[in-house]
């Protein structure tokens, strides 16, 4: 390719979080741009600009107390609005389920490992973790599944991080938490866990694993950019796990958790979700198939399926009073 993508008269500017996670993130798509488009990689003009959010300033507050995952995106897509930068990366599972006016997903890019992994001082397993056992996690996904599977253990928020909530462990303020595998994998940190968990012992949360690029839905030459990065089967799958999150609603006040998967012939669909309390008290789940190509309609329709058996109070419960903040 002898000339650049787009009309470049500035560089190229990628939105990000500051976390090493996250810059590990933006460098990845940094990277493939220049792949994909090897005098844009040439001419040296793809910047990362950081961008410093919400969610990331307050580290003591639940999420849902303070407004939600969206607090990690605003920021960001603030400055997309304002054209400060040309698009933004973003772990899928952090967006929020309606994106602004004006905003859309350009492109997902292959989708890492969506399951959780298990770090512990001893147990390699839930069912390993000594009775009573302390664990830190502000998901409140994880919280219920946890409990549903053992109503015994103390739930704590557990907030920062990868590198943070690691050393909270090593420094016994918790027995045990719980990490996406696929952070640690970009950080090259994957060893250090316990145990990966199956999706029947530990569903993922929507989108989780995902790299998700979201530009101005009317910057057709940046969308043009990133056309050849797309990941056609990670789109479908957060496709429909997004769907089935917009279905029910979703917030960060509801446990959700939701995972695609394609069948061997790549025709079909897999899609496990469920819906609980926060206590892990009442949990309703599903497993369809349906058509890969319409992963949308797979979605909507588990979703509804969902929102169909559960009661009013799965939408309405406050956090669940045993988790606290450490």
């Amino acid at each position: 390719m002898s000339e650049l993508p787009y009309s470049a008269k500035r560089p190229l500017r990628i939105g990000s979080r500051g976390s090493p996670l996250a810059l590990v993130q933006a460098e990845e798509l940094k990277r493939r741009l220049a792949e994909a488009h090897p005098a844009l990689g040439k001419s040296g003009i793809i910047e990362i600009t950081v961008i410093k959010t919400t969610g990331d300033k307050v580290q003591d507050r639940k999420l849902m107390e303070i407004g939600g995952k969206g607090l990690f995106t605003k920021e960001i897509e603030e400055a997309l609005l304002a054209g400060t930068i040309d698009c933004a990366i973003h772990s899928a599972k952090d967006m929020e389920t309606w994106l602004p006016e004006g905003l859309i997903i350009g492109c997902i890019l292959p989708r890492e490992d969506p399951r959780d992994a298990l770090f512990a001082k001893k147990a390699k397993s839930i069912a390993q973790l000594p009775k009573g056992a302390v664990v830190g996690t502000s998901s409140l996904r994880r919280q219920a599944q946890l409990l549903a599977l053992r109503p015994d253990l103390k739930i704590v928020a557990l907030r920062g991080n990868v590198e943070t909530r690691l050393k909270k462990l090593a420094a016994g303020e918790v027995d045990a938490t719980l990490l996406a595998i696929a952070g640690l994998k970009r950080l090259g940190l994957a060893q250090k866990a316990k145990a990966v968990l199956s999706p029947e012992e530990m569903l993922p949360a929507v989108a989780q694993g995902a790299l998700a690029i979201e530009v101005r839905a009317d910057n057709e030459e940046i969308r043009a950019v990133l056309a050849p990065l797309n990941d056609a089967v990670s789109e479908r799958q957060v496709t429909a796990e997004r769907a089935c999150l917009a279905e029910l609603d979703g917030s960060c006040h509801t446990p959700i958790a939701a995972l695609a998967e394609p069948k061997s012939d790549g025709a079909a669909f897999r899609l496990r979700a469920l819906i609980a309390l926060p206590d892990g008290s009442k949990l309703h789940d599903c497993d369809w198939l349906g058509s890969a190509e319409d992963p949308k309609a797979l979605g909507k329709a588990v979703g509804a399926a969902l929102k169909g058996a559960a009661d009013p109070s799965f939408f309405k419960v406050p956090a669940f009073s045993k988790a606290t903040t450490s």
